[in-house]
């Protein structure tokens, strides 16, 4: 059986960093975008890095402008929002495409290990799952990742064990974090 760790990506500056590095820590994976409505995240995504950093826990950010171009910078023009505007510490990665034909293998591989399930109920979500839809019809069978800000939740032997949609609130996100730290 594959984990995360068998997958090698691109820092921000483009050099190969393999998932193995972060062997046994726990990891929230998200593809993000800096001009979507979602963008608020960064701030709950960044008190929770602070909080359990020292206890095994990472995030790795993979910015992706695939959803109605919300992340048209370039890496440099990304990491610089995010860090200015949001204090974000935890790793950036080079930017990349979840869906299609160029899907990053990582990305591709979480979405089939926990692949999605709606967004969930309500006028916002149906709306949301409405525009999505539109947007991704291009990628056909490879459109894995809904919208920006998915997360996954990857435990300790690098197995992918939940998959939050950016519809779920940042709080069960937390808690399943810190579950799966034994905080």
């Amino acid at each position: 059986m594959s984990t995360v760790y068998d997958f090698t990506v691109r820092d921000r500056k483009g050099n190969e960093v393999s998932l193995s590095e972060y062997k046994g820590k726990v990891l929230l994976i998200v593809n993000t975008a800096t001009g979507c409505g979602f963008t608020p995240h960064y701030e709950p995504l960044e008190a929770m890095y602070k909080e359990f950093r020292d206890q095994g826990f990472e995030i790795l950010d993979f910015p992706c402008n695939q959803f109605a171009d919300q992340a048209p910078g370039s890496e440099d023009e990304i990491h610089e929002f995010c860090t200015l505007k949001f204090g974000t510490e935890f790793p950036q990665f080079a930017k990349i495409d979840v869906n299609g034909e160029n899907a990053d293998p990582l990305f591709a591989y979480l979405a089939t290990q926990k692949p999605f399930e709606g967004f969930g109920k309500g006028l916002k979500n149906a709306a949301l799952n409405k525009f999505a839809d539109a947007n991704n019809k291009k990628f056909g069978e490879k459109a894995y990742i809904k919208w920006n800000f998915t997360k996954f939740l990857v435990n300790r032997k690098g197995e992918v064990i939940a998959r939050f949609e950016p519809t779920v609130d940042m709080k069960e996100v937390k808690e399943a974090v810190k579950n799966e730290i034994g905080a």
